[in-house]
């Protein structure tokens, strides 16, 4: 049996800012099934590497393909809306008294605002579907500026599953939490990747233990290169990890979860 066609496929693909290379060269390719996270230092090359997937950056060289078709060959308003995205960024562009249902539904048409589209009953009886998922369901009515950082993490997680995505892409989704919220929210992602209905996932964050149980690939980046790149057993050993971040780390899984620390 053929293997599915890729989610993602990149190819020489890198982004340069004036005379700067920030990211790549990068091959990468990722099937409707796998979980990946992207690990990195500040300034190697995660967020840049989001901008590309979600359509919002163009790659200065190389070409991107996303669910089977070519940037540069298509409207990529249309294929935006089969991409969940959460980030830092994107939470702060919702109104602060927009309802936490209506931040989930708008991602129907990739969109901030409820009466920039038609919304019809189907759409809001999946939007409490997806708050549901997350066990958000109590925050459909809650606005969004009553919301605890977690809160709006975990609404914007619902978000990214509306509409029947191909692609998840987390930027940093724990950045700014306590330690109850982190562990809720990676608690969350995990059930999450668990679910053979979620599509392809990205997740990026700086901290091992914020990987949740059940991602499949790993990517680490150091200063927009690849430093590895493949199952994540493979690509996070403590060599790897401590030539990324430029510190003698070790690294220990436990119970499914990324444990690092310098060593003595």
């Amino acid at each position: 049996m053929a293997a599915p066609p890729s989610t993602v496929e990149l190819r020489e693909v890198s982004v340069r800012y004036d005379d700067k290379t920030v990211l790549g060269p990068l091959d990468l390719d990722i099937a409707p099934q796998d979980r990946w996270v992207v690990l990195g230092p500040n300034g190697s090359g995660k967020t840049t590497l989001i901008k590309v997937l979600s359509l919002y950056r163009y790659p200065t060289t190389g070409s991107v393909q996303v669910l089977g078709e070519s940037w540069g060959a298509t409207d990529v308003r249309e294929l935006r809306q089969k991409i969940g995205l959460a980030s830092s960024s994107l939470r702060d562009q919702f109104r602060p008294d927009i309802s936490g249902l209506d931040i989930v539904m708008t991602a129907r048409h990739a969109a901030l605002e409820t009466w920039w589209h038609h919304y019809s009953e189907e759409d809001r009886y999946s939007a409490l579907k997806c708050l549901s998922r997350v066990d958000a369901s109590e925050l459909a009515d809650r606005k969004f500026h009553t919301m605890s950082s977690g809160e709006q993490q975990r609404v914007q997680l619902a978000r990214t599953l509306m509409g029947d995505p191909g692609l998840l892409l987390l930027d940093e989704p724990t950045a700014g939490l306590d330690l109850v919220g982190r562990e809720q929210l990676v608690g969350t992602l995990a059930s999450v990747a668990s679910d053979t209905q979620t599509p392809a996932t990205v997740l990026v964050t700086h901290h091992t233990d914020e990987i949740p149980p059940g991602f499949t690939h790993g990517l680490l980046l150091r200063g927009g290169q690849v430093m590895a790149c493949g199952p994540i057993d493979q690509v996070l050993t403590a060599d790897s990890l401590s030539e990324c971040f430029g510190l003698r780390l070790e690294l220990e899984n436990r119970d499914g979860r990324w444990l690092s620390w310098a060593r003595s």
